[in-house]
């Protein structure tokens, strides 16, 4: 099974821009697929036997086990896709840059997406992913551009808000739930700040109660956490600059580095294979 990022241009050209795979070590191996359509990747999901990413060239992908295309949706304009998740409908669900909100599309990819909640429903995504109970628990943080809210939104299945919070300490980055069915947040606050204060913060599902912070050990640099992912070890991953962490959940220790890489803009992490 092969961990796999994807690492965005970034804004001065400084990342690979492309869907990297790692060994089992960490050890790089080059481009999964050298795809064309391919383009500043962001968000990944895994369904079956298909990987599902999203491309900059404003289009939704899935790839065989060889880095073969096999479904496109086709360039969508304006999609401005961000982080994605399968929903527990079946459907892969897409955050929108631009709109600021979140479109389901049908795993066959051959149909026009779905937008669930309201445009810009909130200042900027920043990550977000389905509890158990099928609440749709939301992100919003800090855009590119400055402007955001830093808190956490709890959609119940009518797609209305149920709940959110906020976290003084909190500038979200993305999110996934934990294998006991909390909310657990990257986060760098102030964001884009060089003093910036990074963690991974894990949240009561039910209330927003914060319930610990998880930091990296003194040799991780942890600059810019963005993709968290549970992997099939029961490990939580979090991808970074120029590297991807490890930590024991359970206990919630840093296992540090697990892949070191100049110039990776790391964006999202998935096991897949």
């Amino acid at each position: 099974m092969l961990l796999l990022v994807t690492s965005a241009s970034g804004a001065s050209g400084s990342g690979y821009g492309k869907l990297l795979a790692f060994d089992r070590n960490g050890e790089p191996l080059g481009p999964f697929s050298d795809d064309a359509r391919i383009v500043d990747p962001r968000g990944v999901g895994v369904d079956g036997g298909l990987l599902f990413l999203n491309s900059g060239s404003n289009r939704i992908l899935a790839l065989d086990a060889n880095g073969i295309v096999v479904r496109d949706t086709g360039a969508i304009p304006g999609l401005n896709p961000g982080g994605g998740n399968f929903g527990p409908d079946g459907r892969y669900y897409v955050g929108l840059r631009a709109a600021r909100t979140i479109m389901a599309f049908a795993p066959t990819l051959d149909s026009a997406g779905e937008s669930l909640l309201l445009s810009a429903v909130v200042p900027f995504p920043r990550g977000f992913a389905f509890g158990r109970d099928g609440t749709l628990f939301l992100a919003s943080g800090i855009g590119p551009g400055g402007k955001g809210d830093n808190s956490i939104l709890a959609f119940g299945l009518d797609w209305r808000v149920n709940f959110s919070w906020k976290d003084p300490a909190l500038s979200p980055l993305d999110l996934t739930i934990g294998p006991n069915g909390n909310v657990v947040v990257s986060s760098e606050h102030p964001f884009g700040a060089p003093d910036a204060v990074t963690s991974i913060r894990e949240y009561d599902r039910a209330d927003g109660r914060l319930v610990r912070v998880l930091a990296p050990d003194q040799e991780a640099g942890f600059r810019k956490p963005r993709g968290l992912r549970f992997g099939p070890d029961g490990k939580l991953y979090c991808v970074a600059q120029d590297e991807v962490l490890a930590f024991d959940f359970t206990s919630g220790k840093s296992l540090g580095a697990v892949v070191r890489l100049p110039r990776l803009n790391g964006q999202a992490v998935i096991f897949f294979g």
